[in-house]
């Protein structure tokens, strides 16, 4: 595994896979259009191929992941990922550590409270407006379950 940051040389790369996983560059978070072109970030790359991408911002004293992918689940990735933007956040004196998922994403809502972060705010049909500002996200998601929450997720630093 090579973990890199997010820089000029392999933005295009980087942003193709968001697109890929996303649908655009474009994510909607508490109704709220951020352009995850211009995020920082780090990638995992086996063999020049992206298999795992993480991307944050900060907001005052706090750290919010914008999107966590890996294409290799069960090997360490995701939770490697997590803890070097942990780091990061520390370094910038960051209170806490947040992100949002959606209502679907069983997978996530097991996966990041098993690595220490606790559910805060239940965003009820948040999809409803994220999709007047990004029509591409799907009606159903994960597992055939209408996709319309939004899960805010925290972990005290």
């Amino acid at each position: 595994m090579e973990f890199k940051n997010i820089n000029q040389e392999n933005r295009k790369q980087v942003n193709d896979f968001i697109i890929t996983q996303w649908y655009s560059t474009n994510i909607v978070v508490r109704g709220e259009i951020v352009d995850a072109s211009v995020l920082d970030g780090f990638v995992v790359y086996e063999e020049d191929e992206i298999i795992g991408l993480i991307t944050y911002r900060f907001i005052k004293q706090e750290c919010e992941i914008m999107s966590l992918d890996s294409l290799k689940e069960n090997q360490g990735i995701g939770t490697a990922m997590i803890n070097k933007v942990i780091e990061i956040a520390r370094m910038n004196n960051c209170d806490n550590l947040k992100l949002i998922t959606t209502n679907d994403n069983i997978h996530a809502i097991c996966f990041y409270q098993k690595r220490g972060f606790d559910m805060t705010h239940l965003y009820h049909n948040a999809l409803d407006v994220s999709r007047k500002l990004k029509p591409e996200i799907p009606e159903v998601g994960f597992h055939d379950i209408p996709l319309k929450h939004e899960i805010e997720f925290e972990m005290k630093l």
